[in-house]
């Protein structure tokens, strides 16, 4: 398959190419809701750019409609997920998801916490002051935890608190829920899970939750490789081939050891040109970035250090990167655009500003 038939079936399963996302029946937040659940899951320890990246799909118009869906109808949630990376998630995908995902990172966040000087003894009191406090409280903000785990004699500076906060996430008994003003500037909060959302329904059963995830990946990411779909979600490589190996009878071969859902339609024509937030699940949701990022432009996109830029594409070919100071969008060309794409993204440009 060619790069550039590859970018296009890729753009149209990450909803950036055909009929915009807020087409869908009921608009506004069941736009935003069935957006994320497409995709599975949007990265967002940075909020701003989960939000961003829906206005790039057409699945919200204001930044507004992506937190009613978090405050008001509960129906999104964010959670440290896939590679121990916060992620918006719909909210019933959250029990199953976290089940597959959050043991992984339970090692590594203990191990850090050692070296940050918390002892097991201590990141365990801590964790029953979080629960605590959220139970007794309601929604508190990350400083509003800090304050609490200080006056409760809880080391609580620099990266302690977020790894302490990952650490109860882990054990399923928080959740980021509602955002407390208004964007850009809100915070956001977190929750008592069961609180929050009520009794999760029973997980599935792990071969039923990889086959599940298998299925909804290639929905959002098809075609892809089990490399590609290990490297997304952070699980074993075994992992990925026995999920998709559960659901070989509703696999198509795309070539080149790519697979993808059986009897999507083929898209059609040009993708348009889009402004995509950093850390966009377009450029992250494969092992193999290529397809979309020139390599002699990588670094530019990629600059080391787990960053990912903002950035321009055409034809679902990253062209630029840009920044938005004072809400302003400036664009950072890696050759002269075409008077048509220049054009198009002073659009998007417009549209980032509103949104």
């Amino acid at each position: 398959m060619s790069a550039a038939a590859l970018r296009r079936r890729r753009c149209a399963a990450q909803l950036l190419a055909g009929a915009p996302a807020s087409d869908t029946p009921g608009g506004g937040s069941a736009a935003t809701r069935t957006a994320v659940a497409h995709l599975l899951a949007v990265q967002a320890q940075d909020l701003r750019a989960a939000r961003l990246a829906l206005r790039a799909r057409g699945a919200a118009q204001r930044a507004a409609e992506v937190d009613d869906a978090l405050t008001q109808e509960r129906s999104l949630v964010v959670n440290w997920l896939m590679r121990g990376t916060l992620h918006l998630v719909a909210a019933e995908d959250l029990a199953w998801l976290h089940a597959l995902t959050a043991p992984l990172g339970a090692a590594t966040i203990r191990r850090r916490l050692g070296q940050l000087g918390v002892s097991e003894a201590a990141a365990e009191r801590a964790v029953a002051t979080v629960e605590r406090c959220l139970a007794g409280e309601g929604p508190l903000t990350r400083p509003e935890l800090a304050e609490r785990l200080a006056a409760a004699g809880i080391r609580a500076q620099g990266q302690t608190v977020p790894h302490l906060l990952a650490l109860a996430a882990g054990r399923g008994s928080i959740v980021l829920g509602p955002v407390h003003g208004a964007a850009p500037a809100a915070e956001h909060a977190f929750v008592h899970t069961r609180d929050w959302l009520g009794t999760p329904a029973p997980a599935p059963d792990r071969d039923t939750a990889l086959a599940e995830l298998a299925r909804r990946y290639l929905r959002g990411h098809g075609p892809a490789t089990a490399a590609d779909l290990a490297a997304w979600s952070g699980l074993p490589l075994r992992d990925a081939r026995a999920g998709l190996a559960a659901i070989a009878r509703e696999l198509a071969p795309a070539g080149d050891d790519l697979v993808d859902l059986a009897g999507r339609d083929m898209p059609r024509g040009r993708v348009p040109p889009r402004l995509l937030p950093a850390f966009d699940p377009y450029l992250l949701g494969w092992k193999d970035r290529t397809f979309a990022i020139d390599p002699a432009h990588a670094r530019r996109v990629h600059p080391g250090g787990g960053i990912l830029r903002a950035s321009a594409v055409a034809n679902g070919l990253a062209i630029a990167t840009w920044t938005a100071p004072r809400g302003v969008v400036e664009l950072d060309p890696f050759a002269p655009l075409a008077p048509a794409v220049a054009a198009a993204l002073r659009r998007e440009a417009a549209s980032v500003a509103a949104f």
